[in-house]
């Protein structure tokens, strides 16, 4: 059993003193897209290319881009603080555009058929595309125990298809208050004992006043039933941004952990 405690009120406040990660933008060629596309990359406080790394791969919502954590999830704040504290394994944070089409950017209809199907085609970007690129640029680990995926919403719902469709891949995944695009739990998990056997977390979370929460409640119910260890954490608020900010601050302490 993992006990969440709750975060402290300023979490999510900048801190003055303490050692601070690097967050900078580059860009990568996606063979399944055929363009260049851009990706934001936090490196941690202390960062050596002397060492290797762990590896999150962090997922926005709908209506963001590769920016909205960095934009509006503060998550070089949050996890300064964390590091600060001795709370977090060292890793590199992938923050990518989920939106896997020539135009990924959030504008216009959000709902139109070709942008819902490119964060679909965004498994065969990632897996083929940014995961190489990653390994070619940073001194990183490659094996699945080293490698996490999670996100919000709609990236949560990518987390959960992705990651657990991909176990030789990723050992870790998260899911914050998944969307709708997320698969029903039994094209999620057909075979429970083989997923038991190969996950190392599985973090499940969302609001109790969320208007998507049946989708996380039959997920958990299923996982429940199914024997399939996991963390459920339903928190207090809705389908917005201290819910996600929080639910990163608990997740990364988790991770990577022996």
């Amino acid at each position: 059993m993992i006990e969440i405690q709750a975060a402290p009120a300023d979490f999510d406040q900048y801190r003055e003193n303490i050692s601070r990660g690097q967050i900078e933008m580059l860009e990568y060629f996606s063979e399944t897209v055929g363009c260049p596309r851009k990706t934001f990359i936090y490196t941690p406080p202390g960062y050596l290319e002397q060492q290797k790394y762990n590896v999150l791969f962090l997922l926005h919502g709908i209506g963001g881009d590769e920016a909205e954590w960095k934009n509006h999830g503060h998550i070089a704040v949050v996890l300064d603080n964390l590091y600060a504290d001795g709370k977090l394994e060292p890793m590199i944070v992938v923050l990518p555009n989920g939106r896997a089409m020539l135009n990924d950017r959030a504008d216009g209809n959000l709902f139109d058929p070709d942008k819902v199907k490119a964060f679909e085609t965004f498994e065969f970007d990632l897996l083929h595309d940014l995961i190489p690129f990653i390994e070619s640029k940073y001194p990183v680990f490659k094996g699945r125990e080293n490698y996490g995926i999670a996100g919000l919403s709609m990236g949560g719902g990518q987390a959960l298809n992705i990651g657990l469709n991909h176990l030789d891949r990723f050992a870790w995944i998260g899911a914050f208050s998944p969307a709708p695009n997320t698969k029903v739990p039994e094209l999620l998990v057909p075979v429970p004992d083989e997923t038991t056997n190969l996950l190392r977390l599985l973090f499940l979370s969302c609001g109790d006043e969320d208007d998507l929460k049946h989708i996380s409640d039959r997920t958990h119910a299923y996982l429940a039933n199914h024997g399939v260890p996991h963390v459920w954490y339903e928190e207090n608020g809705g389908h917005d941004w201290p819910v996600w900010k929080n639910d990163l601050y608990q997740f990364s302490q988790l991770l990577f952990r022996a």
